[in-house]
C-alpha cells in the first residue's frame, strides 16, 4: 500500500515543493546584460571544479523556464524556491540596474503565478557580483549596506507577487567554502578575513530583512541556514572539542546571532573586533520561519592544515553512504528538527533535501526515492513530536550544475542531459508527485 502524507501526520496545508538556485540552473552567464558572479571567475581557475565544468549554459533554465514551470505543474509542486542572481539585476553589485534582468525574473514569478505555484524567492544564493569581491567582499562592511539596497531593489520589483522571501542561502557553508577551506569561490584560505565574513553576512541578511519588512505588505521571511548534526569522529577530547568547534562554524555562527543575538562562545572572540556599537541589533531583526538544508549527519576532526583548526571527519565505517559518500541515516532528520525546534523556537520550513549521485546511469533512481522517503518519514516524527515543520522543498528539480563537482553529481529528480538540456522525470519524481497528489 502506498503511504499517503496524511497517513504520516501531515496537515493539509503543509508545503510540498522543489529547489534550485541561479547560478546551478540558469545559464546565459553573459546574456542579457548580466555582470559576472564569483563563481564565473573561480570555474575559469585550472583545476577547481571537476572536469573544467562551468555554469555558463547550465540547465538553461534561463531560456526553458517554461518548460520547466510547467513540469512542476505536472509534479504537483505547490511551491517553488529558486534565487535571484544579483549580477542579472545590478551587473556591477549596485548603481546601474539591468532591466532585461528584472524582466526574467518577472517572466518566471507571472508563470509560476499562472500555474497555481507559490514562489519563494532567495535573495543570494552564493554568485556574488565579482565588481563588489573586487572592492572587497563579504570582507568589507559596505557589501552588507550594497546587499541591502540590492534586497530593496528586489522588494519594490517583485514584492507585489512574492510574498516568501529567504535571504541568504547556507551562509556558513558559503562562509567555510569560500574563506575558510578554500574549496569554493573566491578562493581564500585565511581566519581573519572568515571572521570579517561571517559578521558582514549577518549585517547584510539584518538589512535585507529591514528592507522587505519595509517594502512588502505581509512578507513572510527566513534565513536558510544548512543546519546538521555535528559529531566527532572519535571519542577522545581532540575530537569532541573539534566537534564543538565546527559545530559552531557551521550551525551557529549565522542563526545563533540572527535570532539570539549572539555569536557562539568559541567564534566570539575571533569576530569581536568586527562588532561596532549596534551590529548585533542590526543582526537580530525578527523573522518567520527558519529555513533549513538538511542532508546527512557531518563528522569532524582535528586538523591543523585548517585555519581553525578543525575540519571535516570520516564518518563509522559501518555507516551506509550515497554515492557522493555522504552518510546515510534518516533519523538524522528528526533528530536535526528537534534541536533546530528546541534552540530556536520558530516554525521550520525544510528548504532542501535531496540524495546525491556520481553514478546515474538510467532513470530507475531506487537510492533516491529511498532516501526522500525514508527522510519524509523522519520529518512526520520529527512532527509527531510537536516541532512546528511547515513545509518540504526536495533539492534538486533538476540534475544540475553543482558547484566544485560540475555536472559529475546528480541530485535531480528530474534528468537533465547537458547534451542536448532535454528533461525527463526519474523514478524518484513520479513518486514525489503521486505522493503529493495522495495528500
Amino acid at each position: 500500500m502506498r503511504t499517503k502524507a496524511a497517513d504520516l501526520g501531515f496537515p493539509p496545508a503543509f508545503l510540498w515543493g522543489a529547489s534550485t538556485s541561479a547560478y546551478q540552473v540558469e545559464g546565459a552567464a553573459k546574456e542579457d546584460g548580466r555582470g559576472p558572479s564569483i563563481w564565473d571567475t573561480f570555474c575559469t581557475l585550472k583545476g577547481r571544479v571537476d572536469h573544467g565544468d562551468t555554469g555558463d549554459v547550465a540547465c538553461d533554465h534561463y531560456h526553458r523556464y517554461r518548460d520547466d514551470v510547467r513540469l512542476m505543474a505536472d509534479l504537483g509542486v505547490r511551491a517553488y524556491r529558486f534565487s535571484i542572481a544579483w549580477p542579472r539585476l545590478l551587473p556591477r553589485g549596485r548603481g546601474a540596474v539591468n532591466e532585461a534582468g528584472l524582466a526574467f525574473y518577472d517572466r518566471l514569478i507571472d508563470s509560476l503565478l499562472e500555474r497555481g505555484i507559490e514562489p519563494w524567492a532567495c535573495l543570494y544564493h552564493w554568485d556574488l557580483p565579482q565588481a563588489l569581491h573586487d572592492r572587497g567582499g563579504w570582507t568589507s562592511r559596505d557589501t552588507a549596506g550594497w546587499f541591502a539596497d540590492y534586497a530593496a531593489l528586489c522588494a519594490k520589483r517583485y514584492g507585489d507577487r512574492v510574498k516568501h522571501w529567504g535571504t541568504i542561502n547556507e551562509p556558513s557553508v558559503h562562509s567555510i567554502f569560500g574563506y575558510a577551506f578554500g574549496w569554493g569561490a573566491p578562493s581564500i584560505a585565511d581566519r581573519t578575513m572568515h571572521a570579517r565574513a561571517i559578521h558582514t553576512l549577518n549585517l547584510a541578511h539584518g538589512g535585507a530583512v529591514d528592507a522587505l519588512r519595509t517594502l512588502v505588505p505581509g512578507a513572510s521571511i527566513g534565513g536558510i541556514h544548512s543546519h546538521q548534526p555535528c559529531r566527532p569522529e572519535r571519542d577522545d577530547p581532540a575530537c569532541v572539542e573539534a566537534a564543538a568547534l565546527f559545530d559552531e562554524l557551521w550551525n551557529r555562527a549565522f542563526p545563533d546571532p540572527q535570532i539570539l543575538g549572539a555569536y557562539p562562545p568559541r567564534l566570539a572572540e575571533a569576530i569581536e573586533p568586527y562588532v561596532q556599537p549596534g551590529d548585533m541589533a542590526r543582526i537580530c531583526r525578527p523573522v518567520d520561519w527558519f529555513g533549513v538544508n538538511h542532508y546527512a549527519p557531518m563528522y569532524a576532526a582535528p586538523n591543523t592544515d585548517m585555519v581553525w583548526g578543525c575540519g571535516f571527519g570520516a564518518p563509522p565505517d559501518d555507516m551506509p553512504r550515497s554515492d557522493v559518500g555522504w552518510p546515510l541515516e534518516p533519523a538524522a532528520m528528526r533528530e536535526n528538527l528537534l534541536t533546530i525546534h528546541r534552540r530556536y523556537r520558530l516554525p521550520i520550513v525544510v528548504t532542501e533535501n535531496g540524495y546525491g549521485s556520481k553514478s546515474e546511469a538510467g532513470l530507475e533512481d531506487t537510492p533516491r526515492l529511498d532516501y526522500l522517503r525514508a527522510n519524509i518519514a523522519s520529518m512526520a516524527e520529527a512532527l509527531r513530536d510537536g516541532v512546528d515543520v511547515r513545509g518540504y522543498f526536495v533539492w534538486s528539480l533538476l540534475d544540475n550544475f553543482e558547484w566544485g563537482g560540475g555536472y559529475g553529481s546528480r541530485f535531480g529528480i528530474v534528468h537533465v542531459d547537458f547534451q542536448t538540456l532535454e528533461r525527463t522525470p526519474k523514478a524518484s519524481a513520479r513518486w514525489y508527485a503521486d505522493f503529493i497528489r495522495r495528500g
